[in-house]
């Protein structure tokens, strides 16, 4: 399925967004926003999609919120539809990640850290432009950097709005992994592959627990623990893991729900 700015290609349970205006850089207008919230709901819904890859046609990721469209809807409304966007993004029930080429910046840059994952090649670049535009944080930054950097860090990127390179990006851990440019598309494509194959259900329990643990207590986490696994327990995927183990096989896993169902009498 195509659109003028977002191409949407699924390939084996792997779905890729790419952000699709070169000429802007891939800066995203309020018809973009639109359906990427559109898209990311349909995509949350759909079980045959098993992992999601986001990324910018043209050599760049993405240059952030387009300030120069033509567009008077009231900030406060564009500021919220992009919450929503960010919001399903991060509990998106599947494994997400960013392949970063380019220029990542702005609400660009915390599209990509909003994902789980995040590939880049040497050449990219990020900045947290916003005060040199006169704006404080969006999309989330302000969340994720103290969360993924701590507090110094964050504010040295959001305060300076300083640009810096994938290496910087990966030494901070804004970055899982860079690779050269002529491999980022078979390396993205292997994870992908390896993320979509594995058991759906327990992938986005993890995923949950994962982004949740920082805002809680131990007590609140182990709570959440017991909950996931009593639902992981209920798959199908489960049983496989132990018979394909038992047997030296590797599993197929398929998200289906096995517990069995109380009978009814009428």
């Amino acid at each position: 399925m195509t659109g003028s700015a977002l191409l949407i290609t699924d390939r084996d349970g792997v779905r890729t967004l790419t952000l699709n205006r070169p000429a802007r850089k891939n800066a995203i207008d309020r018809p973009l926003w639109l359906t990427l919230r559109d898209t990311l709901t349909e995509t949350g819904t759909d079980p045959s999609i098993r992992a999601l890859v986001v990324t910018g046609a043209g050599g760049a990721f993405c240059s952030g919120s387009d300030l120069a469209a033509g567009d008077d809807t009231h900030p406060m409304y564009k500021v919220r539809l992009m919450n929503e966007v960010a919001l399903l993004l991060h509990e998106l029930p599947l494994p997400t990640v960013a392949k970063v080429t380019g220029v990542a910046v702005g609400a660009g840059w915390n599209l990509a850290l909003g994902c789980d994952l995040v590939v880049a090649t040497p050449e990219s670049s990020f900045s947290q432009i916003f005060a040199k535009r006169g704006l404080s944080l969006d999309f989330g930054g302000s969340w994720l950097l103290p969360k993924l950097i701590g507090l110094q860090q964050a504010k040295r990127l959001a305060l300076l709005a300083e640009t810096i390179d994938a290496a910087e990006a990966h030494a901070l851990n804004l970055v899982t992994w860079v690779v050269p440019q002529p491999e980022i598309d078979g390396f993205v494509d292997d994870l992908t592959d390896r993320l979509a194959a594995g058991p759906p259900i327990a992938l986005a329990q993890t995923k949950a627990l994962l982004n949740e643990g920082g805002d809680r207590t131990l007590r609140e986490a182990l709570a959440g623990e017991q909950r996931a696994q009593a639902m992981n327990f209920g798959t199908a995927d489960a049983t496989e893991a132990y018979a394909a183990f038992a047997a030296k096989r590797t599993p197929t896993y398929t998200g289906r729900w096995a517990a069995p169902r109380p009978s009814v009498n009428k």
